[in-house]
């Protein structure tokens, strides 16, 4: 039984009633066919805004850790993600990478619309940091347009480490089509790959205002963690 139409139904008043989210710019999202969407990530929630606001449904490759957690609440959360089109993914071992390109690659054959987040992991700290170049690898790739989607005060609602979100408001606003479909012979060109990659996270600190760092996520991740222990 596909659940995503019943979690929807269910968790969208929920949404809308505890982050009164504005939408901007959703004329920006194709009604069909194969789209790479490209997010910021400063907070847990934002993965569930493009699902729930938008008419598409949208597919995320997440942790497969995220599904396989003991108990009631294990079972709730599973539905939950697989309810808004989420996609267990192991992201151990040398080839991960390489299985969340295969992954992508197959949900845009199918004319989905694949969610990402450049970053790699959630923003540690609320800024906007230095993307990994899978983004660019699938759109050089497949010829598919990247649609890039900012989510605002969702840090400030839920920021790491804190038990439960806070109510408020967030803006989701969506930016115009990326189309780098003429670059599509460089697709293994390291420097290609990054510049394609460095002017995606450029729109999404433009639609974002967010400070942007040219470090990845998780090295901040880490470091903070080594000055917390």
């Amino acid at each position: 039984m596909d659940a995503y139409p019943v979690v929807r139904a269910l968790a969208r008043p929920l949404v809308l009633g505890l982050f009164r989210p504005r939408v901007e710019g959703i004329e920006h999202l194709p009604a069909d066919g194969p789209v790479i969407l490209a997010g910021n990530h400063p907070s847990t929630l934002d993965q569930f805004f493009p699902p729930l606001l938008t008419r598409r449904r949208v597919t995320y490759l997440a942790k497969s850790e995220y599904f396989t957690r003991p108990g009631p609440l294990g079972h709730v959360m599973r539905l939950l993600l697989e309810g808004i089109g989420m996609v267990p993914l192991d992201r151990g071992g040398a080839t991960a990478a390489e299985a969340a390109l295969r992954r992508g690659r197959e949900v845009l054959a199918d004319g989905g619309l694949l969610g990402i987040y450049p970053e790699g992991t959630r923003s540690p700290d609320g800024r906007l940091h230095r993307g990994k170049t899978g983004v660019a690898r699938l759109a050089l790739a497949t010829g598919v347009t990247v649609v890039p989607v900012a989510v605002i005060g969702s840090h400030a609602l839920y920021p790491a480490g804190a038990r439960l979100p806070k109510p408020g408001r967030v803006v989701v606003r969506f930016g115009p089509p990326m189309d780098f479909a003429d670059q599509s012979a460089s697709a293994e060109d390291r420097a290609v790959l990054r510049s394609v990659t460095d002017r995606v996270m450029a729109e999404l600190q433009r639609l974002s205002g967010a400070e942007y760092v040219d470090r990845y996520a998780a090295d901040v991740k880490a470091e903070l963690g080594g000055r917390a222990a």
